[in-house]
């Protein structure tokens, strides 16, 4: 299997720049990889020493992330922090503005053997982390030559998955590699034993962290506030079509209340379809005039959302009937019960049938089902109920990152 792979990635690295010609996408793939490795070279000659290096998949898996390097680097001044993403969707804008505790953005080369050993060889790190899945062989295979720790952090293993069948002997190698292992969850360790994996241990989730985090130190929007003037407001955040199919009529029929929507995808053409189709007053924050009349807000901008949840009597998160629900955690974050669409394939995502059991979440099926819940919401007990559930269940879970960090410490101490 290692030489079929290895065969593979040789022949994907030279055939794709030249599928790259006609499809843009890998075009700009291979295109945003081009200096990859001199400006990685030229940031580690000008910054010796100690380095964490933490790879991601995209954003979500960075969220995930940013407690631990939080936490690192507050324990560790000295080291210094490289995230790497395979994905454009998560480097591209986490690498237009600074991050917090982050020294460099880099994207991750395809896994050919040669540049896997090209990356790890400048890079040079002190140990390399990885964030809940995306593992990559030959990089792996780098840094165990170079007898450098390996983590994984937040995992979330389920049954379905390579790892466990009967043809996940390859794969199973990879998990099977790692220094240590921190899963989200009791079942995931379950899973890892059924493959003789031991070096693991239940830690928890870290968005736990981050959204208590941001619900702490929000982003202040003070001409939001002013609009809002305390009137009830559901924030719905990371859109799909599928999802205002269902929200449509529900705001429809609120005449009093404020909606706050910011889509999946930054489209004016969709955002301008909704408004039309919904035929009440609204206004995108790119120009926004106070002195305008209006009850709904299209966010057309990326990196407002997780702060926007502060504002939410009640939220709805998106993504549940289409790739993937985004993050719940968010608005659970500030206290505020949670509604989405019910997921294809709930194990996917534990968290969205927890935040049920707890009695923050609820899942809809269809418009019906979400009229339902709002009027169930709408009851004064009922909301109160959600409301500490939320606040008792993140509350519940905080520490994942101070866990996994003083034993990637200890770890090094003790090398």
């Amino acid at each position: 299997m290692n030489a079929v792979y290895t065969l593979f990635m040789e022949l994907s690295t030279r055939i794709l720049p030249i599928l790259g010609v006609f499809v843009p996408k890998i075009r700009h793939f291979f295109a945003q990889r081009k200096n990859l490795f001199a400006s990685l070279a030229d940031f580690r000659a000008a910054h010796p020493g100690p380095l964490t290096w933490f790879h991601v998949a995209s954003l979500g898996e960075y969220e995930q992330a940013k407690p631990v390097i939080a936490a690192l680097k507050a324990k560790e001044p000295n080291t210094w922090i490289v995230v790497s993403f395979f994905s454009p969707s998560g480097y591209e804008p986490t690498s237009q503005r600074p991050q917090v505790g982050v020294d460099y953005i880099t994207y991750l080369p395809l896994d050919r053997k040669s540049w896997a050993e090209h990356f790890v060889g400048i890079l040079q790190p002190s140990r390399s982390i990885f964030v809940k899945y995306d593992l990559w062989y030959h990089h792996l295979q780098a840094l165990k030559k170079r007898a450098i720790p390996m983590y994984l952090i937040a995992a979330s293993f389920r049954p379905d998955q390579t790892y466990f069948a009967w043809y996940g002997n390859f794969f199973r190698r990879m998990l099977a590699q790692m220094d240590w292992i921190f899963t989200q969850n009791e079942a995931s360790i379950q899973l890892l034993s059924s493959i003789s994996v031991s070096k693991a241990s239940l830690t928890g989730d870290t968005r736990f962290d981050r959204v208590a985090a941001t619900a702490a130190h929000p982003l202040d929007f003070p001409a939001i506030k002013n609009w809002i003037q305390g009137r009830p407001t559901l924030v719905i955040g990371s859109a799909w079509e599928e999802d205002m199919n269902l929200l449509i009529p529900l705001i429809q029929s609120k005449p009093d209340w404020l909606w706050i929507i910011a889509p999946h995808a930054i489209d004016a053409v969709v955002i301008d379809r909704w408004a039309t189709t919904l035929g009440i007053p609204s206004q995108k924050y790119s120009q926004w005039k106070e002195e305008q009349s209006h009850r709904i807000l299209f966010i057309d901008n990326i990196g407002m959302l997780s702060s926007l949840y502060q504002f939410a009597h009640i939220a709805y998160v998106g993504g549940g009937f289409g790739r993937g629900l985004h993050n719940i955690l968010e608005p659970l974050g500030f206290g505020a019960p949670v509604i989405f669409g019910k997921p294809r394939s709930a194990s996917k995502f534990p968290e969205a049938a927890q935040s049920q059991v707890e009695g923050c979440g609820f899942a809809v099926a269809n418009a019906q089902e979400l009229q339902e819940v709002i009027a169930k919401l709408e009851q004064p007990t009922i909301y109160s109920q959600s409301v500490a559930a939320a606040q008792h269940w993140v509350k519940a879970n905080l520490g994942a990152a101070t866990r996994i960090t003083e034993h990637l410490s200890a770890s090094t101490t003790t090398k």
